[in-house]
């Protein structure tokens, strides 16, 4: 089995990637996952429109930063001169990978035709995809859905005219955007994307542990996996994933370890954002870090210190909380 990944002339160092989530993939949390292993972190998915305008959270999201991991920004829009922009800049800006969000299902995206509402429109697409790959040198690639419902289900069709325009890897959520995030990722059905196309296939969909990571990719086929909701409150998960993969032992951090990592992100958070607005973005993380927490097995106990602990609004107190609790 691979131990790596490769995306046009960009060498991934493992084959569990983490996607672009809206609200959760930032700087400080990407820098986080970078320096527990993560070979693969992409941005918050970045609105080409508002960039253009410089509205100052879309510019937040663009953030590339420095960490040692691959940068990776994803790019959404309904505007192919506004993708070209967007792209050339992503690469201006350092990135190694430019990926297209043609999978979003939030009502707020489809209703602008954005996101997962292109899957019903391959010419928007196309036009979409041609104006990536033409202003960027970098590796183009589209994250994407089964389709928009049952009766359409067409990722097979979009993956082979992403591959004739030029761009060099697809995801494929194992779910439809009617779905949004119901029932459970059909990764069978990723299968018949790898079978459409030549350039790398990535599954995506309900892979939160080491046997559903195997199972994922023996199902589709798929010769590398992407990460969301699986990532919540554990930013070491996809390296842990790619050590399960090569057969290594992994353990996930514990006590102190998570302690410490928690408050190096929490500190990052307010460095990065400033003190008031970056204790506010990290409280969704922290509450995410409690409900996965290893020190107790209570998940009514955890609720309670979750909603006690977000409630706080001084980063010292939450660290001496955080440390009563782990260590």
């Amino acid at each position: 089995m691979a131990q790596s990944l490769k995306i046009g002339d960009v060498e991934i160092a493992g084959r569990a990637l983490i996607a672009p989530m809206t609200g959760v993939s930032d700087l400080p949390f990407r820098r986080m996952a970078s320096k527990l292993g993560a070979a693969y972190a992409a941005t918050e998915m970045v609105a080409c429109a508002e960039l253009e305008r410089g509205r100052p959270d879309v510019v937040r999201k663009f953030a590339l930063g420095e960490h040692a991991g691959l940068k990776i920004v994803q790019l959404i829009g309904k505007d192919p001169d506004f993708i070209a922009r967007g792209a050339a800049l992503a690469e201006a800006s350092g990135a190694h990978i430019v990926d297209l969000n043609f999978g979003c299902p939030a009502k707020e995206v489809t209703g602008v035709l954005c996101g997962s509402a292109l899957m019903r429109d391959f010419d928007a697409a196309s036009r979409l995809m041609e104006a990536a790959v033409s202003a960027t040198s970098r590796p183009v690639t589209v994250k994407m859905r089964m389709g928009w419902d049952d009766g359409s289900r067409n990722a097979p069709e979009l993956a082979r005219c992403a591959e004739a325009i030029g761009i060099k890897a697809v995801t494929v959520h194992g779910r439809t955007r009617q779905q949004f995030y119901k029932g459970k990722a059909d990764w069978a059905f990723v299968r018949q994307v790898k079978a459409a196309v030549s350039i790398p296939v990535i599954v995506n969909g309900d892979i939160t542990d080491g046997q559903r990571a195997r199972e994922a990719l023996g199902q589709s086929g798929a010769d590398g996996l992407m990460i969301g909701r699986g990532v919540y409150g554990r930013p070491w998960l996809a390296a842990h994933l790619d050590s399960h993969l090569r057969g290594v032992e992994s353990r996930e951090p514990s006590g102190h370890a998570r302690y410490e990592l928690i408050v190096e992100h929490l500190q990052d958070s307010l460095s990065f954002y400033g003190r008031e607005l970056g204790l506010k973005m990290f409280k969704k993380h922290l509450g995410w870090y409690i409900e996965a927490g290893d020190y107790c097995d209570d998940p009514v106990a955890r609720r309670q210190d979750k909603a006690r602990l977000c409630r706080l609004d001084d980063d010292t107190h939450i660290e001496r909380e955080l440390n009563a609790l782990f260590c």
